[in-house]
């Protein structure tokens, strides 16, 4: 920020739930403000992220935002919150909250309205990508690039990759204790809220004829999700493999149980970004991930991890085995990773925030920085 003039930011969301998605705007928002930049956000009265903002310090406006009748009122009522904040950017990131912020900013003269897209679903309209705002910003290049294909011009979208927390190393792990494992059991992780999105069920079904001849080897599944969680003990039940396969349900101490993994494997079929491979790979663990969406993105494939095609289960068994029988090279893999983590420091909030900066302050100079000029 040196010499520069802070921005005043106003971030928005209509999502009432909290999930990667807010975590990120939760982060940022606090990066930014770190950097010395003014904040402010509006969000639906019942919404998880308006209490935690508002604890942590942030003006948080509320209104609610489904439904017509909301949608026209909400767009008279952020005008005026945009117009007498005079901000200097405005950041949606649902399509909800896109269609009541983006038109009130083009009435309030905001110069710079930007949509954050978190997901890696399919687009469909582009009303919320090119209409509305006046540029994207994306967690991935593999999202980029979906949009650039949808028709969002290059240089009006931007990567900008969701920061992880790095955490120091755990000392000792107390997922073993926990288990009943003793050290020479390896463990495989998977750490993942419980969607079929996530392939819990494939990566069950990859690594279950390992087991037959490898009585050591054990699968900690950990996050929550009904019915996934049920769906999930009855395949295990049907295996016989409830004394090798844990499913922990969710957790809170996640670092923990990282520390307590000899290697980390997401079998995703879906997925923007995937921070949780980056949150392995700084706790030194090889990671084994599906090669969709951003998660390629997160690793050096055969230098931090193994990349396999998507529905490839033999592929993604003879990854877990080549592994699982080497403890050289998943130690080699987990060094690798967890220097390029923290040495490159390419996910941290301090770097989300310095991309951040580079980014609006270019698309605020090419709009001159002011109002009446538009790039499209």
């Amino acid at each position: 920020m040196a010499g520069e003039r802070p921005l005043r930011i106003v971030h928005s969301e209509a999502a009432t739930s909290f999930g990667g998605q807010e975590h990120r705007i939760f982060k940022e928002m606090v990066a930014m403000r770190e950097r010395g930049h003014y904040l402010e956000a509006i969000c639906q009265p019942d919404a998880e992220l308006t209490p935690r903002l508002r604890d942590a310090g942030f003006v948080v406006h509320t209104m609610f935002m489904d439904g017509f009748v909301n949608i026209v009122a909400g767009i008279e009522r952020a005008r005026r919150i945009l117009k007498a904040g005079r901000f200097d950017v405005l950041n949606t990131h649902s399509r909800q909250d896109t269609i009541i912020a983006a038109p009130a900013g083009r009435l309030a003269g905001t110069p710079l309205i930007v949509r954050t897209r978190h997901l890696a679903s399919k687009v469909n309209s582009l009303l919320t990508y090119t209409w509305l705002p006046h540029c994207v910003t994306t967690v991935s290049e593999h999202v980029r690039r979906q949009l650039i294909t949808r028709g969002v011009p290059p240089d009006l979208v931007e990567t900008i990759y969701t920061p992880v927390i790095l955490t120091p190393p755990v000392a000792q792990s107390t997922l073993r204790d926990e288990l009943g494992l003793a050290p020479s059991d390896v463990v495989v992780g998977c750490v993942a809220v419980l969607r079929p999105d996530k392939g819990h069920r494939n990566l069950i079904d990859a690594i279950a004829p390992l087991m037959a001849d490898r009585p050591n080897l054990h699968l900690v599944i950990v996050g929550g999700g009904s019915p996934v969680f049920e769906q999930l003990q009855e395949q295990v039940a049907r295996l016989g493999l409830e004394r090798r396969i844990h499913l922990m349900g969710s957790r809170r101490d996640v670092p923990n149980l990282l520390a307590g993994f000899d290697l980390f494997c997401l079998a995703t079929r879906k997925e923007a970004m995937g921070t949780v491979f980056v949150e392995a790979a700084a706790a030194g663990l090889a990671v084994i991930g599906t090669d969709v969406g951003g998660v390629g993105e997160l690793m050096v494939p055969g230098e931090t991890g193994l990349l396999v095609k998507l529905d490839d289960s033999p592929g993604l068994t003879a990854a877990l085995a080549r592994l699982v029988d080497s403890p050289q090279e998943r130690r080699r893999m987990g060094e690798a990773g967890h220097a390029r983590i923290w040495g490159q420091e390419m996910f941290t909030p301090q770097t989300l925030a310095r991309r951040t900066e580079e980014v609006y302050g270019r698309w605020l100079g090419v709009r001159g920085a002011g109002r009446g000029t538009d790039l499209k």
